[in-house]
């Protein structure tokens, strides 16, 4: 069992994949949220193995926050793409077993 935790700077307008698909062990857990600034709103979409963002979740406003569980979690990377005016700290948990 593997315990990754990690805050990564999104720049504005930017996107990068925030959680390597994991090669050796499978994923059970993995949580993404936005560390508040103070500066402002924010838009932050989440993609799961689509650079392209057609399919993806969102964290503005209210919901600053998205974790997932269970033995049968997407595997692959996971994206994130800032629309913001402002970068982004984003703190990353994964849990691989």
């Amino acid at each position: 069992m593997a315990q990754n935790v990690d805050t990564l700077l999104v720049l504005a307008g930017k996107e990068r994949i925030i959680v390597k698909k994991p090669h050796a062990l499978q994923r059970i857990f993995f949580s993404v949220g936005v560390v508040e600034s103070g500066t402002g709103p924010y838009d932050v979409m989440i993609s799961f193995d689509d650079p392209y963002f057609r399919s993806y979740y969102t964290l503005n406003g209210p919901r600053k926050y998205f974790a997932a569980t269970g033995a049968d979690i997407f595997q692959g990377n996971i994206w994130a793409l800032n629309n913001s005016s402002i970068s982004l700290l984003l703190a990353v948990t994964e849990i691989l077993h």
